[in-house]
């Protein structure tokens, strides 16, 4: 299941409601929900605030692969960020010593067990890969 959304930060309650349709939809557990909606508030939220001025909407996608949930983010008028070159944050590092920005990325990067970013003709599509623990 797929959804268009503005370029708008205040999509973000139409956001929920449709993550929260896909998680119904999907049979997601409660931390798998918790996730969904974490990663997907965090990307949004970077592609309006540093793309702000893209024209077209921005794709949102939740689907199942097996025992895999697939989320897509896709921006279809961008400029380029080399999302897997960002640098790790140190988490440990006193606050005093941390340099701002990041860390919704690491968080990101910790929900998640696949990331993949691809960039080209202005469109940026990032894909998230969780696997589900069928036990549960």
């Amino acid at each position: 299941m797929e959804q268009h959304f503005d370029r708008n930060i205040d999509e973000l309650k139409k956001i929920f409601s449709f993550l929260e349709g896909a998680s119904t939809a999907l049979s997601l557990n409660q931390a798998s929900s918790f996730a969904l909606n974490m990663v997907v508030e965090e990307l949004f939220t970077n592609m309006v605030k540093y793309n702000g001025n893209g024209a077209d909407d921005i794709l949102v996608g939740v689907d199942m692969d097996g025992d895999k949930m697939v989320v897509r983010l896709i921006d279809f008028d961008s400029e380029p960020f080399d999302y897997p070159e960002e640098e790790e944050v140190d988490v440990t590092a006193p606050l005093h010593k941390r340099t701002p920005g990041g860390l919704g990325i690491h968080l990101v990067k910790m929900f998640m067990d696949e990331v993949s970013y691809e960039y080209k003709d202005r469109k940026t599509s990032i894909r998230l890969v969780k696997q589900l623990n069928t036990n549960a």
